[in-house]
């Protein structure tokens, strides 16, 4: 049930216009042949510059056959484009030290020249007790896993000391914090949050918030828009210029072959159930995916509740399509959908 001022919004007025269009891409890879796999991400995010896109996002990996340092490849994307912003949505800092992780960062975005968009997360590594013995084998067991990591690599990233020491030793000279510094880059750090709280954390430290196609009630509520919304509107409670991107699974079908259409509408279908109810002991509730003509799709995402009160987008391309297809849909999602929610192309 949308609210009255959605309502009006999305249904008695002219729809709020999509400010910026992106994508988020997990890289998978066949583990005989990985070169071909990452060479398609890349390809991918090329592509998305040549069509326009203002965001290119890739998902983390560990132990699995999908990108496991998106920080090196998006290094490699800097080099292949000059406009498009790239992220990681997100990357779970479990797997990370902040301090070395703020320098690859910094590193990246200098070489992209200020168009890098981290996005991070916390709690434990996934599956930990049969990882980390080889992650932390001396200290798995007083590891913090809480927001504090996050706000260790904000300090760092933001500039502030590491150490205690500067200046000459010798002929070394030294600082005292990360180095390259990269004055905007603060400012680009993203949280990726499920929960109420994350989204309240995330403003309150002056991040920007990405939300997703899964979310975690906080009560009896199974009505995924609602829930999301909720979270939209404390974070921005908190941090009134911070931006929000929203990452719906979105497949246009509008130049799709008729192949196309039936494998997407069985992707879609197979991944139904777990959106009726939330799902585990997190109580954790997904979004349907959203496939269509764009026509469509538009009609369904200005009736979203959510998607009402956000600009900004990162659809998530689904994990098992063939290359072919993401040019499809990409293509589609660029001159179809994004012009149909008001999008305008990010071109030379």
């Amino acid at each position: 049930m949308l609210d009255g001022d959605t309502r009006e919004r999305t249904l008695g007025g002219v729809p709020k216009p999509l400010r910026r269009l992106g994508f988020l891409t997990i890289g998978l890879f066949d583990e005989d042949a990985p070169a071909r796999g990452h060479e398609s991400t890349l390809e991918v995010i090329a592509l998305g510059e040549r069509l326009g896109f203002d965001s290119a996002w890739v998902r983390h990996r560990h132990l699995q056959f999908g990108i496991s340092s998106p920080v090196a490849v998006l290094a490699a994307a800097t080099q292949r484009t000059s406009r498009i912003h790239l992220g990681t949505a997100v990357t779970p800092l479990g797997w990370e030290n902040p301090l070395r992780l703020a320098e690859d960062l910094a590193t990246v975005d200098i070489l992209s020249g200020g168009r890098l968009n981290p996005g991070v997360s916390v709690g434990p590594p996934m599956r930990y007790d049969e990882v980390k013995h080889a992650l932390y084998p001396d200290t798995a067991d007083v590891e913090d896993f809480t927001y504090e990591r996050v706000s260790r690599l904000l300090r760092l990233v933001r500039g502030e000391p590491a150490t205690g020491f500067s200046g000459n030793q010798g002929f070394e000279v030294f600082s005292d914090r990360v180095q390259p510094h990269s004055p905007g880059l603060g400012s680009r750090m993203w949280y990726g949050g499920a929960s109420l709280r994350s989204a309240e954390w995330a403003g309150e430290q002056g991040m920007n918030f990405l939300t997703s196609s899964v979310v975690k009630t906080d009560g009896e509520s199974a009505d995924f828009a609602a829930i999301q919304l909720s979270h939209v509107r404390a974070f921005r409670e908190r941090h009134p210029e911070g931006r929000v991107s929203q990452g719906l699974v979105v497949i246009p079908t509008d130049r799709a072959t008729a192949d196309q259409r039936a494998r997407y509408a069985d992707y879609a279908a197979k991944r139904l159930p777990r959106t009726r109810e939330p799902q585990g002991p997190a109580r954790m509730l997904f979004s349907p995916d959203y496939v269509g003509t764009s026509d469509e799709l538009a009609e369904r995402l200005h009736a979203h509740a959510a998607f009402a009160e956000i600009d900004e987008v990162a659809f998530a391309l689904p994990f098992t399509f063939e290359h072919e297809d993401y040019v499809q849909i990409l293509t589609d999602m660029a001159e179809r959908l994004g012009p149909a929610l008001g999008w305008q192309p990010n071109m030379p």
